[in-house]
């Protein structure tokens, strides 16, 4: 029995679970408790310390950031009131907005501001530039603080408001001064929900209660922009990695909202009168073979050549959503199709049919003698699980010995910031993929940077590709930053940055008496209500 018919003939069975596993919902609360399954569980919560969209979702609801991108991809003031550039675009001046708040009362100051800039710029690729170029970055005085570089830094709010993780979350300076590379322990923010911590049940539960003393934006909420209205006293997330339960649960009401049903149960979905169904996001996503090019076997360019050239991205696709083209499409690139910047220079390795044959003559030359290829697959996560079956069988054929881990997300979200080598708790390669929003630019594309030990997880390195990307950064004109895009995917290609596996929308389903449910890279929680 194959993974989808297992799913369907599982849905029947699975309603009877949920409805007897999952309390009755309390009338007294129907229109104030929104309960939530995110697409994967909350096993960590430091928005910093890792990349997991699913931190980065929960994160949005307790802590704020100073700028936030809208669905044109523009960055908008959120915390701050205004800013001021020098003529030589090298001195950057902020002021914090009136009535910010922490959770426990403290107001929000330009010192936690600046705390949390240091903490978030060791982690991310943009604050890796800019504290390359910084020359001081002080409070002024309690809702000021300046930012002084040694050279222009244009897209400056871009990298303060991105959707792409790690986003510049603000934290108390206490908290904002842990150790970057370690998690912190204590999830105070001034965003418009609290983290419940003695209600977080990793694996079952995480719960948000409203702040009270949140004071929104003016503005209409769209995306991370504007004013963040929460309509409930309490959003609960709820973890049900089985998607036939999930889809129970939803159908008879114990939950609301199933933020990535699967696309073999959305025909079932769409039947029920009482759930809507939609695209969550137009930009959809790229999904991605991530390679570890500090150890064996993929640190040598012919074995990561090999898998390049076997790879076929219509499999992976047709794994996870299925034959309907209208979900998914090939993708030799590492940009989001149908965006201004969208290439398929140097693409030709993902094109065209697959060859087996050349790919096991690579791996000859690349001198690999069998040793195992530690797979670590999240199988709690439809889409790394579906990727992760077809990428076991495909190692098998090209002759490589696979090593198949499997264990859930947040296991993964902690195994792969391991450095260690694949057999003494590493790893070789894990799934993942990139949201279209990110990898519209390189602005929140973090998978192409190859700065090697400060690059992200697999850390490649390739000084050329990291000279183009830079260079992005300082185009005058969209048609000098195309050209090099153009280069940085054809360098990428070559260089086997990683793996695109390609490009495919998902699904979102909510009960019909939720009114603002928006589309996007991310479930946004404000402006949604209960009728």
């Amino acid at each position: 029995m194959d993974r989808r018919t297992f799913i369907k003939t599982s849905v029947s069975a699975s309603a009877v679970t949920a409805a007897s596993s999952l309390a009755a919902p309390a009338i007294a609360q129907a229109a104030r408790v929104l309960k939530f399954v995110p697409q994967a569980n909350l096993a960590n919560f430091d928005p910093i310390w890792g990349t997991q969209y699913v931190v980065r979702n929960a994160s949005q609801l307790v802590w704020d950031t100073l700028y936030g991108m809208d669905s044109k991809l523009q960055a908008k003031r959120q915390m701050v009131e205004g800013e001021e550039v020098s003529a030589d675009g090298l001195t950057w001046t902020f002021k914090l907005r009136s009535g910010l708040k922490w959770h426990d009362g403290a107001p929000v100051t330009a010192k936690d501001c600046v705390a949390s800039i240091d903490r978030w710029a060791a982690r991310d690729a943009m604050g890796l530039m800019l504290k390359a170029i910084q020359k001081e970055l002080t409070a002024v005085d309690d809702k000021t603080f300046k930012w002084v570089l040694s050279k222009p830094y244009p897209k400056m709010l871009l990298a303060l408001g991105k959707v792409g993780t790690p986003c510049c979350f603000i934290m108390p300076e206490r908290i904002a001064k842990t150790d970057p590379f370690k998690q912190i322990e204590e999830y105070v923010g001034s965003g418009p929900m609290k983290f419940v911590k003695a209600d977080w049940k990793p694996g079952a539960l995480a719960a948000f209660e409203l702040n009270k003393d949140y004071v929104p934006r003016s503005e209409p909420g769209e995306w991370w922009s504007g004013g963040k209205v929460i309509n409930f006293d309490r959003i609960e997330w709820i973890i049900m990695p089985d998607p036939a339960t999930a889809s129970a649960a939803l159908q008879s009401g114990e939950i609301d909202w199933w933020e990535n049903p699967v696309v073999d149960l959305v025909p079932l979905l769409k039947k029920n009168k009482n759930v809507m169904v939609d695209i969550a996001d137009p930009l959809g996503n790229i999904g991605s073979f991530r390679l570890n090019h500090m150890h064996p076997p993929f640190n040598n360019l012919k074995v990561r050549q090999a898998v390049q050239i076997a790879l076929s991205q219509q499999d992976y696709m047709q794994a996870l959503v299925g034959t309907d083209e209208r979900l998914w499409k090939s993708c030799p690139s590492f940009f989001t199709p149908g965006t201004p910047l969208y290439t398929e220079d140097g693409g030709e390795p993902l094109k065209g049919k697959r060859d087996i044959e050349k790919a096991k003559a690579l791996l000859k030359e690349g001198g690999y003698a069998g040793q195992p290829v530690t797979c670590v697959v999240a199988q709690d996560q439809p889409i790394t699980k579906a990727f992760g079956e077809i990428t076991a069988d495909l190692l098998k054929k090209i002759g490589m010995t696979v090593d198949f881990v499997a264990t859930d997300w947040g296991t993964v979200g902690q195994r792969r910031a391991s450095k260690s080598p694949p057999g003494q708790g590493g790893w070789g390669m894990f799934h993942t993929w990139h949201a279209g929003s990110d990898t519209a630019s390189p602005v929140g594309n973090i998978a192409i940077r190859t700065n090697g030990d400060k690059a992200w997880f697999g850390w490649p390195d390739n000084a050329e590709i990291e000279k183009e990307i830079g260079a992005w950064y300082d185009a005058k004109t969209l048609d000098e930053e195309k050209a090099i895009i153009g280069r940085v995917n054809k360098l990428g290609m070559e260089h086997v940055t990683y793996i695109p596996t390609g490009f495919f929308l998902g699904y979102q389903a909510w009960r019909s008496n939720l009114t603002g449910i928006a589309s996007g890279p991310l479930p946004w929680f404000w402006g949604v209500k209960k009728g």
